[in-house]
C-alpha cells in the first residue's frame, strides 16, 4: 500500500493567504480594482504630526486625527463676514461726548490697535511655521482654517478703523511705542523666529522648539494674554455701548476658542508622539513661562487699561489673569501656577469664561452658523 505524506502549508502559502486576505476587490464596469488594506493602514501608521509620511496628494483619508477634521467643519460653520454687522449705532456714539467718555474711547483705540498688529503675528506664526512643519494633511487642513479666519478678524479691525474715522496710523504707533505691548510683542516673535522649515526636527532640542511655540501661541497668547482687552471692550459692550463692535469681538472670541483648542490638541499629540520631549525641566520651562505671559499681561492691563474707569476692580481683573493661566496650564497637563483662585468675574464667566465660550453663541437669532453644517457628517461627504 502506498502512502501519500498530506503536508501543510508552507511559510510561502501562509504568507500568500495573508496578503489574499489583506486584499479587498472591487469590480466596477468589467473592470477590477483592488484595495491593499495593508498598505492603507501603513498609510495610516505612518501619519504623525511632524516627521510624518510626505505627500504632494493633500490625501485626507485615512483620518487619523479626528479632533482636527471635527474643528475644522465646526469653526467653518461658524463663518462670518464682518460688513455684515451693522456699525451706524457705533458711529453714533464715538461722536457724542455725552454717551461715550474719552476713556472708552481710549479703550477702543486699544483693542483695536492691539489686535490689528496681533492678529496678523498669530496669521503668521501658523502659516509659516506650525504648518510648515507638521505632516499630517487633516492637521493641515485645520491649521489652514485658522489662519483664513486670522485674517477675517484683522479685516474686521480694518471695518471698524474704517466706520470710525480712525487714523490707522495711530494704531501702528500704539503697537510700536507703547513699552508693554513692544515686550507682549518680543515675547511671542522671539519664540518663533527660529522655527522656519529647514528645521532639524528628528533633535530633540528642536521639537521642543516647537512644542514650546504651539504652547505659547496657543495657551499663552491667543489664550491668556488676549483676554484683558476682550474683557474690557465686552464690558463696554454690557454696558450697551459701541454694539457693532462688541458683537465682532464676541464673535471673534468664539473663534479664538477653537483656536485654542486646536493648539492644545496639536500640542497634546505631538508630546504624545515624542515622549523624549515631556522632560521635567521641559514641564517647569513651560509653566515658567506661562508665569512671564501672565506678569506681561498685569503690567498690560496696568498700564494701559483703565478698568475702574468702566467700573471693574483691577484687582478682581487681574485675578482673572491668573485664574485663566491656571486653566490652560491645567489643560496641557500641567500645575497651575496658582491654584487657588476663584473666577473672580462671574458676568465674565457668561460673556467669555473657559467653560462657556464653546457655547458663547447658543441661542442667539443672529448667530453666524449654515444650518446645513450643524447636521450629520455621512462617510461619502469626506
Amino acid at each position: 500500500m502506498a502512502f501519500v505524506a498530506v503536508l501543510g502549508p508552507t511559510k510561502a502559502d501562509a504568507e500568500r493567504w495573508i496578503v489574499i486576505m489583506m486584499q479587498t476587490e472591487f469590480s466596477v464596469g468589467g473592470r477590477k480594482f483592488v484595495l491593499d488594506k495593508k498598505k492603507a493602514e501603513a498609510a495610516f501608521s505612518g501619519k504623525r504630526v511632524i516627521l510624518g509620511k510626505e505627500t504632494m496628494t493633500f490625501n485626507l483619508l485615512p483620518l487619523k486625527y479626528t479632533w482636527a477634521y471635527d474643528l475644522y467643519r465646526k469653526m467653518k460653520a461658524n463663518h462670518w463676514e464682518p460688513e455684515d454687522i451693522g456699525m451706524g449705532k457705533d458711529i453714533e456714539q464715538w461722536k457724542d461726548n455725552k454717551v461715550v467718555s474719552d476713556v472708552e474711547r481710549w479703550i477702543i483705540r486699544m483693542g483695536i490697535g492691539y489686535f490689528s498688529a496681533a492678529e496678523g503675528i498669530v496669521g503668521d506664526n501658523i502659516q509659516h511655521v506650525v504648518r510648515e512643519l507638521v505632516t499630517a494633511p487633516e492637521l493641515k487642513l485645520v491649521l489652514g482654517r485658522h489662519a483664513h479666519e486670522e485674517n477675517i478678524h484683522a479685516d474686521s479691525l480694518l471695518y471698524m478703523i474704517s466706520s470710525l474715522g480712525i487714523n490707522p496710523h495711530e494704531c501702528e504707533a500704539m503697537f510700536e511705542d507703547v513699552q508693554s505691548i513692544v515686550k507682549k510683542n518680543e515675547f511671542v516673535t522671539g519664540i518663533s523666529r527660529d522655527l522656519r522649515r529647514d528645521l532639524d526636527l528628528t533633535k530633540v532640542e528642536n521639537k521642543r522648539l516647537l512644542a514650546k511655540n504651539i504652547f505659547v501661541f496657543g495657551q499663552c497668547m491667543e489664550g491668556t494674554q488676549f483676554y484683558g482687552l476682550f474683557g474690557m471692550v465686552l464690558s463696554l459692550y454690557r454696558q450697551n455701548k459701541f454694539p457693532g463692535i462688541g458683537q465682532m469681538f464676541r464673535y471673534t472670541l468664539r473663534d479664538e476658542s477653537n483656536h485654542i483648542e486646536v493648539f492644545r490638541n496639536l500640542f497634546m499629540d505631538l508630546v504624545e508622539e515624542n515622549r523624549d520631549v515631556w522632560s521635567e525641566e521641559f514641564k517647569e520651562e513651560l509653566r515658567q513661562t506661562m508665569a512671564t505671559a501672565v506678569e506681561l499681561e498685569k503690567t498690560f492691563i496696568k498700564d494701559c487699561l483703565p478698568v475702574n474707569a468702566v467700573g471693574l476692580s483691577l484687582e478682581d481683573f487681574l485675578s482673572y489673569i491668573d485664574y485663566i493661566a491656571d486653566r490652560r496650564l491645567e489643560g496641557v497637563g500641567l500645575k497651575p501656577l496658582r491654584g487657588d483662585v476663584a473666577n473672580p468675574l462671574p458676568w465674565l464667566a457668561e460673556m467669555m469664561d473657559i467653560k462657556k465660550e464653546q457655547n458663547f453663541f447658543e441661542g442667539r437669532v443672529t448667530e453666524y452658523q449654515k444650518s446645513s453644517a450643524l447636521a450629520a457628517v455621512h462617510d461619502d461627504e469626506l
